[in-house]
């Protein structure tokens, strides 16, 4: 089986170009959610190509971002001209590369469901958040897993899927609760305007 690192650093090359909703449906819902919001410090989990890179820059006077594979970041950091971002290589299953009780608002966006230990994310959001910090996340929603749905690409007319963990909702509330993060938003996201459907998206916002 392909790893996620493999599998990233293959897609990174036309990830911005392939059609994919779920993609362009996390961007829509990030800049609705946290326009309105403002952070002297920002951490980006996962920036990818920086497809949402650039709007938060908009909304952190200071923007670590975060990713696991060279080819990503590298795409990220030709995107991204701002001057108040930084990017940086991380495994985010490790101990990340952040000091303590440092950010007001911490994000991350089509990741967790390549992770498989949610403890370890929570603890570490927990670790490396301001009191009072926010905690936002945007993932493909449980009910879609339970269909099988997961990130894939196509490669030399090939499907590559991405290694992925499905992840209950109680196991993020669980998570949260175990690291004293405080759920303050739960909303549920669909394409369209059909919701005879599953929602294809699960955005919650945590509080320190």
């Amino acid at each position: 089986m392909i790893s996620v690192r493999d599998a990233y650093t293959s897609w990174a090359t036309s990830y911005d170009h392939d059609r994919n909703s779920t993609r362009d449906l996390d961007q829509q819902v990030t800049i609705q959610l946290l326009g309105p919001q403002r952070a002297e410090q920002l951490l980006e989990l996962g920036c990818g190509t920086g497809k949402n890179t650039q709007f938060l820059a908009t909304i952190g006077t200071h923007v670590h971002a975060l990713d696991l594979t060279e080819a990503m970041l590298a795409r990220a950091q030709a995107k991204v001209s701002a001057s108040n971002v930084t990017f940086a290589l991380a495994d985010l299953t490790q101990p990340w590369p952040c000091p303590n009780q440092t950010y007001d608002l911490i994000v991350a966006n089509l990741v967790l469901e390549h992770i498989a230990d949610l403890e370890f994310i929570f603890a570490e959001v927990r670790r490396c958040l301001k009191p009072g910090g926010r905690f936002f996340l945007c993932e493909l929603h449980p009910a879609k897993q339970y269909q099988g749905l997961q990130a894939y690409f196509t490669r030399d007319e090939a499907e590559v899927r991405v290694p992925a963990y499905l992840h209950h909702l109680t196991d993020y509330l669980d998570a949260a609760a175990t690291n004293a993060l405080r759920l303050r938003q739960l909303r549920e996201w669909w394409p369209t305007d059909d919701r005879a459907c599953p929602p294809r998206l699960l955005s919650l916002l945590f509080e320190g």
